[in-house]
């Protein structure tokens, strides 16, 4: 089967690509909601609660973003046909969307080993330390996770208006290539 066929005939994305984005897009929702309620960490606090399903959540994220970038160097996308300005602004942004979602999670997961806490997929594979506990660095790299996370919320504002001004305004097919 040639590559094109498993990215997808025509001007549609092929469905594992769609199947990974719209996962990834569901673990970024569940993320940002428990990021948002769940309670401040300090000094002593355990991972419990909230705080656990957030290191859950984040080593899936972790792993579904590495099969999506794996799928996507190895699968070309479909051809669309957009303005020279449009088209580096839409791999700009894809650019940094990929960035961030991978930076975001291993920020967190740096932060998290610092502070000794086990992040485990599914709750049973544990995922190995990234950084020593007590690194003073990797502690740090919370804070940054924290603000590169409004970061990523922006982009993927960014990349939802696009998606609509092309649905809306341009009248194109660029947002019915990932739907179903």
């Amino acid at each position: 089967m040639s590559t094109m066929e498993h990215a997808g005939s025509g001007e549609t994305y092929g469905r594992v690509a769609r199947l990974l984005h719209w996962l990834v897009v569901v673990l970024i929702a569940a993320q940002f909601v428990v990021g948002w309620i769940m309670p401040d960490i300090h000094r002593d606090t355990q991972p419990v609660g909230l705080i656990a399903w957030h290191l859950a959540i984040g080593s899936a994220l972790i792993v579904a973003v590495a099969v999506r970038i794996v799928w996507r160097l190895t699968h070309r996308p479909p051809p669309g046909e957009l303005p020279p300005l449009l088209d580096t602004a839409s791999r700009a942004t894809h650019f940094l969307l990929y960035a961030a979602l991978v930076a975001v999670p291993l920020l967190g997961w740096a932060n998290a080993s610092s502070r000794g806490w086990a992040a485990t997929l599914s709750g049973a594979l544990p995922l190995p330390p990234i950084a020593a506990t007590g690194s003073s660095v990797a502690h740090e790299m919370g804070d940054v996770h924290g603000v590169l996370a409004w970061v990523l919320l922006a982009l993927i504002l960014m990349h939802v208006g696009a998606a609509l001004f092309h649905r809306f305004v341009r009248k194109d097919r660029v947002l019915q290539r990932m739907t179903w």
